[in-house]
């Protein structure tokens, strides 16, 4: 097993304020949270390339319109500006800072370069420490445009202007011996693209190779619920390093009769749609040209087999036993694999800073509802922030397959230490101890189709 840099699993839990209104309050809250970790001199040295992934999935709550409705969507500007400031200080007037994702392929990053001031963000980190170098990279080969959820129009984009780093998990991924292979579901309808890159002992990844190549990677995920792994926080945020999010599969196809996980019921309305928009799909598949006629197909369909925000499909719910798969394999090759795709030799210097200042609940990733908690997460470990981000909101994590399972890793595993091993110190003595002594919890609402399989059965009280 290689050792991370720091194999430590605390946890730094920060109790701040509710909302984003005094700037001056953000950047402290940072400070105490990474200073409390007690390893900022180990990570960061002078002429290191670190490297900054915020959540940027969408520039907006997809059910309104504006720059009033995405402070629980994504990652901050306040905390990510914290958070490069306090990295700067350390390079010591050497080195580079970017800040780069790949949010989701319909994504407008102009918007939400817009609606977070990433430009003013940079001016002023780069006029506070004028000798180091800043960039914003939205690492997306592609933009698709869509049409009520239907890719209609592709943009080719520039990507990471550092290349690609394609590799090959192989016998080591999750996903050998899965029974659900040859039905896997990427990010589109080319299911042939994403079956390919997964069949027996063949698993391959696509990754930005800016982030891989990273001296120091520090991840910013925001703190929220997930349609079909539960929570998205540090483990999860990996997604926006890859590079063809077909590869990625989310989840397999058909009903849980037919051993898949695509509905959570074998009905009959159920197998119907299975059948009948997959023959839509596998017609349409890279015809964009045409791919807008179906749109009035997908309302109508809509009618009779319901809203996907009301009704369970496409994996998003607690039996999906797929996507937990493909996020473990991909903190696999950042923590196993350097840009060049081969074996690291020197451990990835790594640190998590999850934003719950304003959370997301119910619906997420991209449509949940605002939870203000004035917390931030912060550690060394993904595993361990995510266990602890988990019983914050009021879930059991071991009742979250991708957790439950990252202490079951045989190969490639990247998790030195048991779960009584997480300590978690805190500015909130309700929050000091082991992750399962944390007491006076929040009480998050999961994703519908998460409600009654991952919550806690201590009442919550926060």
């Amino acid at each position: 097993m290689l050792r991370l840099f720091t194999d430590s699993p605390r946890v730094a839990v920060m109790k701040g304020p509710h909302d984003y209104r005094e700037p001056t309050e953000i950047h402290p809250l940072v400070e105490r949270a990474l200073e409390a970790l007690d390893v900022s001199q180990q990570i960061i040295r002078p002429g290191d390339r670190v490297v900054i992934k915020p959540n940027w999935i969408k520039e907006h709550d997809e059910r309104f319109v504006g720059p009033g409705h995405w402070e629980h969507v994504v990652t901050h500007p306040m905390v990510i500006e914290g958070v490069v400031f306090w990295a700067a200080k350390r390079l010591a007037g050497e080195g580079s800072i970017t800040i780069c994702d790949a949010p989701q392929t319909d994504s407008s990053f102009a918007t939400l370069r817009q609606y977070c001031s990433l430009d003013q963000v940079v001016d002023r980190c780069a006029a506070a420490f004028p000798n180091l170098r800043f960039s914003i990279l939205d690492l997306r080969p592609e933009e698709w445009h869509t049409v009520d959820g239907v890719t209609v129009r592709k943009t080719s984009l520039p990507g990471d202007p550092y290349g690609l780093t394609h590799v090959h998990l192989d016998s080591a991924s999750e996903f050998v011996g899965f029974s659900g292979l040859g039905r896997l579901y990427g990010a589109s309808w080319d299911l042939a693209e994403t079956n390919g890159r997964h069949d027996g002992t063949r698993h391959e990844y696509l990754l930005s190779r800016t982030p891989m190549d990273a001296d120091v990677f520090i991840n910013l995920p925001k703190l929220k619920t997930h349609k079909k792994v539960g929570i998205t926080c540090a483990l999860k945020n990996l997604v926006g390093i890859n590079a063809n999010k077909n590869w990625l599969p989310h989840h397999t196809e058909g009903t849980p009769a037919e051993g898949g996980d695509q509905f959570p019921e074998s009905t009959f309305k159920a197998r119907l749609e299975h059948n009948l928009m997959g023959a839509f799909k596998r017609r349409l598949n890279k015809k964009l040209v045409v791919s807008r006629g179906f749109v009035p197909v997908k309302k109508l369909a809509r009618l009779y087999f319901g809203d996907t925000q009301r009704v369970v499909r496409s994996g998003n719910w607690s039996g999906n036993d797929t996507c937990w798969r493909m996020v473990l394999d991909l903190n696999k090759c950042l923590f196993y694999f350097d840009g060049a795709a081969t074996p690291r030799r020197t451990p990835l210097r790594y640190l998590a800073v999850v934003d719950g200042i304003i959370a997301g609940e119910g619906n997420g990733p991209m449509a949940p509802d605002p939870m203000a908690c004035g917390i931030l997460i912060a550690g060394s470990h993904p595993v361990a922030v995510d266990c602890v981000c988990a019983r914050l909101m009021g879930f059991d994590w071991r009742k979250i397959r991708l957790l439950e399972n990252s202490f079951k890793m045989q190969q490639l595993s990247f998790v030195p230490f048991n779960p009584k091993d997480i300590e978690v110190v805190s500015n909130q003595p309700a929050w000091r101890g082991g992750v399962d002594q944390i007491n006076d919890t929040f009480s998050f609402r999961p994703h519908f189709g998460w409600i009654g399989a991952i919550e806690t059965n201590k009442p919550c009280v926060a």
